[in-house]
């Protein structure tokens, strides 16, 4: 009996795709498959999240972390996007938790990206800000970070800061995320009711699949231990300089607050990308909050 290419390519295909999703990589020391273990692939250095009409994908960091940065160095799904959202972020756990946001906005072919933060403290989001970029996240890899320390949270684009929220907790009673360990999340979903000019564009699937790629993920921060006094824990490292990771660098004095350069290249970014800001948007806050004020 006679068997065409195709039949006889295609257990070679299967086992090629196989060997992709579950072969070791230099991200398996930081991270691992947090839901749809079969779109989470990896390709040599490169690790990539695939969507399509059957599931997103996404993972998680394997330890949990009080303080410290966290980065990732991602190409973004490219043509038409729209529909789509890639997130890369920080989380606690439980009802009042802490989460630090990178949503990327997928667009239809030739418009913008557009990236929206968020913070969610004490259970509490409603934060967002969105800014497009100055450059095309789908043709090369740039880093996407947070920087976590007692006082600020930063996130960062190619290490430019984009947004900072500081620590007054002590002086206004604004609270501040301190006592609650992150882990590391990121992942690729469908989210067409809302992502693309407020839902009115929805995901095309004959684009599918929508693949983000990952070319790192690194995490440098003071590595939670479980099964052990929690307020020991929080102690060590809120108040330690060094530990068993190395010198708690992301908590030395010079990254308490931005220095000059740094804000001149905040208030750049925010003058001219800035879409959309939570603290000037009256409909949804006729008192502005107070972590907004300066």
């Amino acid at each position: 009996m006679a068997v065409s290419r195709t039949a006889m390519a295609m257990p070679l295909l299967f086992t090629l795709l196989i060997s992709l999703t579950m072969a070791e990589s230099k991200f398996d020391d930081v991270i691992q498959p947090s839901w749809a273990n079969d779109h989470v692939i990896y390709d040599g250095d490169l690790l990539m999240l695939k969507l399509d009409n059957s599931s997103g994908s996404g993972f998680a960091s394997k330890s949990k972390y009080l303080y410290g940065k966290a980065s990732a160095e991602i190409k973004l799904v490219p043509g038409d996007s729209a529909g789509t959202v890639t997130a890369f972020y920080m989380s606690s756990e439980g009802d009042n938790h802490n989460e630090f946001d990178f949503e990327f906005l997928g667009n239809r072919t030739g418009e913008p990206y557009l990236v929206q933060t968020n913070l969610y403290i004490n259970g509490v989001g409603n934060r967002e800000q969105r800014m497009d970029l100055w450059f095309d996240p789908t043709t090369d890899f740039h880093s996407y970070s947070v920087l976590w320390n007692p006082q600020q949270v930063v996130f960062l684009v190619d290490d430019t800061p984009i947004r900072v929220y500081s620590n007054q907790e002590s002086t206004k009673g604004i609270p501040f995320p301190r006592d609650r360990p992150m882990a590391v999340y990121s992942s690729i979903w469908n989210a067409d009711d809302w992502a693309t000019e407020g839902g009115r564009v929805k995901t095309d699937w004959s684009h599918a699949p929508f693949v983000s790629t990952y070319r790192d993920v690194k995490i440098d921060g003071c590595e939670w231990v479980d099964g052990v006094d929690w307020d020991s824990e929080v102690k060590r490292c809120s108040e330690s300089q060094w530990g068993k990771e190395g010198r708690y660098w992301w908590k030395e004095k010079e990254m308490m607050m931005l220095n000059v350069h740094q804000s001149h290249q905040l208030l750049w970014a925010r003058s001219k990308h800035m879409i959309y800001d939570y603290c000037n948007d009256p409909a949804r806050f006729p008192v502005q909050p107070a972590e907004c004020a300066h």
